[in-house]
């Protein structure tokens, strides 16, 4: 499996990794998928202390007991949880970070994490009190570097700005191109790296994904998605299939250091990591890819 620099940091990534949100919460089916992922060459397994009330973190935490230092676990804060009520709210306040990160350390079996991730953010924040705490955790070696995931242009430019943020997360595929007008070209020239969620568009982009054509995705319309993937059907043609050409697109990109489809069997995890072993796309056949999907625009998200 072909590594790459996260960034400016010294974490080196499987251009694959494990998006674990999608693992469920029993122990028997997800352990053996993150097991098979780490056999196969993964080193990056992204999670949140949000995903399934922690108990995602949980799981992760049982799967590389004894194998931590080959692992490189990424994992996020923001999303505050409070006993006796439904769903969360949002907290990027230092003291709810420092107080966090405590919990998501015990439940990952850690005493460090490599990468803590804000799980979201608005201009609205703190966003100095929020970063003093990032900086913090890192001068204590509680973390070894901080990033954000967000989708929000002007929240990223925001950190580029006035943090040491060594990655984003942002939602990036062929159906979801936003990030490429302002995302990634600013990453880029600051050397910071993208990692992709998403790169199979909720599955549209599989073999399978026929059926889940039976509703809108983004700006593209119902009717709109069948034709789209027959079209890129014929791009891949024999050389690859469509997941494979799906995730080789968004690895394309230069600033991209890792891409993290996520899998909830092994069968999933083994098509995804198909594609570390497929042959790049050519500068052709990315813009025949560019020409017969959309450049789509952040509106509503800024």
């Amino acid at each position: 499996m072909k590594r790459n620099r996260l960034g400016k940091s010294d974490l080196f990534v499987s251009e694959i990794g494990l998006g674990c949100m999608s693992l469920g919460t029993e122990a028997t089916i997800a352990i053996p998928i993150i097991h098979e992922a780490l056999e196969q060459g993964i080193n990056f397994l992204d999670t949140a202390d949000l995903y399934d009330a922690g108990r995602n973190e949980e799981l992760v935490g049982q799967a590389i007991r004894g194998r931590r230092k080959d692992v490189i676990i990424a994992t996020k804060v923001g999303n505050r949880r409070e006993p006796g009520k439904d769903g969360w709210t949002w907290d990027p306040s230092k003291a709810y970070i420092l107080s966090a990160v405590k919990e998501s350390l015990r439940r990952l079996g850690t005493d460090y994490i490599d990468l803590y991730q804000l799980h979201g953010g608005t201009l609205e924040d703190p966003m100095d009190e929020t970063i003093e705490a990032f900086e913090q955790l890192q001068r204590e070696g509680l973390i070894r570097h901080y990033g954000i995931s967000s989708i929000r242009p002007n929240v990223i430019r925001e950190y580029v700005r006035r943090s040491g943020i060594v990655s984003v997360m942002n939602q990036y595929s062929i159906l979801d191109r936003r990030a490429e007008e302002e995302v990634l070209p600013l990453l880029g020239a600051h050397e910071i790296g993208l990692i992709a969620r998403g790169p199979l568009a909720g599955g549209i982009l599989t073999a399978g994904g026929e059926r889940k054509t039976q509703r809108d995705y983004l700006d593209y319309s119902q009717a709109e998605l069948p034709a789209l993937r027959r079209s890129l059907l014929d791009i891949a043609g024999s050389a690859r299939t469509l997941e494979q050409t799906a995730i080789r697109y968004v690895l394309s990109d230069p600033a991209v250091s890792v891409v993290i489809p996520g899998a909830s069997s092994l069968e999933q995890l083994r098509s995804n990591l198909s594609a570390a072993g497929a042959v790049p796309l050519t500068a052709a056949e990315r813009q025949a890819i560019q020409a017969a999907s959309r450049a789509n625009r952040y509106t509503a998200h800024r």
